[in-house]
């Protein structure tokens, strides 16, 4: 997420709100603007990809059918501008009814007073129990898991076998026959890179929690800069045996987004994604890719993987139609119709009955990410709330690696930046 620090985007946005005229009714407003009559109007935000907005759009007129009263319109964003947009609209109370937020954001929205609490306003007794609890902030249920997704790396065998590789063991391979097998499909002579990179903090988590150490301490980071550095060097090895495209390009591919990554135009054979974007990454190329786990550092006890909400569906505290935006959430996980439309593009649902309504019906692609999750669920950490400040990772991650990568900073210097920058942030 490209924007500034924490408190400087909310700052912003308050400033912005302030010279708003429009800074009156919140939430969807009144029947006037629906059309007339008894209609209600809620508004819902998201962010995402074209693919996303057109389901969204779908389960939008499905539940419009089913509840003919209420009027939902889709304020959708593409995910750089999605928080700023989102902030400003919250800052000048005019905040959409529900809202899409990630768990990064949950504890800070949570503690702004933006989100309100929906323990018993919805139906959440066949929803995983252990997944909905990662929606509570201080006890209170201000969000709701659309579904489960896990950082893990996805590849295009057909590739591997043009380049006369073999599907690696994923329960048993290491980070340096990952890169091993990068640089021998590299070298192929096909045009086809071996891997591309990606600074999502997902990837780093994994890395330090298999050195034993976690991502988030508390309110502080809990990565060494010995683990930062090494996990710059994998990049840095990789861009040196030719086996991922230089610096400039990796973060050209990252700003384009997972439909414009190497695999995605088959011009990659490997690289780490959330497994809900196995399906975006499978459609763009054209090809059979399949989930493996992360490698692992040789002789750790733990390979780091975790499960997480793809993301979660929440609802304005200064809503004026609470009831409709509840009804309107509660469709979204509860309902099959929804799911059939959805699928897994906002992670697996977590509500059982609904999944086994409509597991039959899910495409093939979506079949392989139920059975891999399925498959490595009891070597997944549980889920845990970042703290405040976790929205602005991402891009302090981001800046500090670019820094390394191009060589304007040693990975010394980097490291220690990045742990100064990340714990300022986390601080407030």
């Amino acid at each position: 997420m490209n924007i500034g620090s924490r408190n400087k985007k909310w700052t912003t946005a308050v400033l912005t709100a302030a010279v708003m005229t429009a800074a009156g009714a919140c939430g969807g407003g009144s029947s006037s603007e629906a059309g007339g009559g008894d209609k209600v109007k809620i508004v819902f935000s998201y962010w995402g990809s074209d693919a996303r907005q057109k389901l969204t759009e779908q389960a939008i007129a499905k539940f419009e059918e089913k509840n003919p009263t209420i009027d939902v319109e889709g304020d959708f964003s593409n995910w750089d501008s999605y928080y700023e947009k989102l902030a400003t609209k919250i800052a000048a109370n005019d905040a959409p009814d529900v809202m899409t937020i990630e768990i990064r954001g949950l504890a800070e929205y949570a503690g702004r007073g933006a989100l309100a609490d929906l323990a018993g306003k919805l139906n959440t007794g066949d929803l995983d129990q252990q997944v909905l609890t990662s929606g509570q902030v201080d006890g209170k249920q201000y969000a709701v898991p659309t579904g489960v997704n896990t950082f893990a790396m996805l590849v295009n065998p057909s590739v591997l076998e043009k380049a006369k590789q073999k599907l690696p063991d994923d329960k048993s391979w290491t980070w340096p026959q990952w890169m091993e097998l990068a640089k021998k499909v590299s070298a192929d002579g096909g045009g086809v890179t071996g891997a591309e990179y990606n600074y999502n903090p997902a990837w780093l988590q994994i890395y330090a929690a298999q050195k034993g150490e976690k991502f988030y301490d508390g309110s502080k980071i809990g990565v060494s800069p010995e683990t930062l550095k090494e996990w710059w060097g994998i990049h840095q090895q990789l861009v040196k045996d030719k086996a991922a495209p230089e610096p400039a390009k990796t973060v050209e591919l990252l700003t384009a987004g997972p439909e414009q990554a190497l695999l995605s135009t088959n011009q990659g054979a490997m690289g780490m994604w959330w497994s809900n974007q196995l399906n975006a990454v499978s459609k763009a190329s054209g090809q059979d890719l399949t989930l493996l786990r992360a490698p692992k550092i040789e002789g750790a006890s733990s390979g780091g993987m975790f499960l997480q909400p793809a993301m979660y569906y929440t609802a304005s505290s200064k809503s004026e139609h609470a009831a409709e935006a509840n009804k309107f959430i509660d469709f979204l996980v509860n309902d099959p119709d929804a799911a059939a439309i959805l699928l897994s593009d906002r992670g697996l649902p977590t509500n059982g009955k609904v999944l086994a309504a409509v597991k039959d019906k899910l495409p093939a692609v979506d079949q392989k990410t139920l059975a891999f999750i399925d498959d490595i669920k009891s070597e997944l950490s549980p889920i845990s709330v970042p703290p405040k400040g976790a929205m602005e990772m991402e891009s302090i991650l981001k800046r500090n690696s670019e820094e390394v990568w191009f060589g304007r900073t040693t990975p010394d210097e980097g490291a220690q930046k990045f742990l100064s920058e990340a714990n300022a942030a986390l601080a407030g």
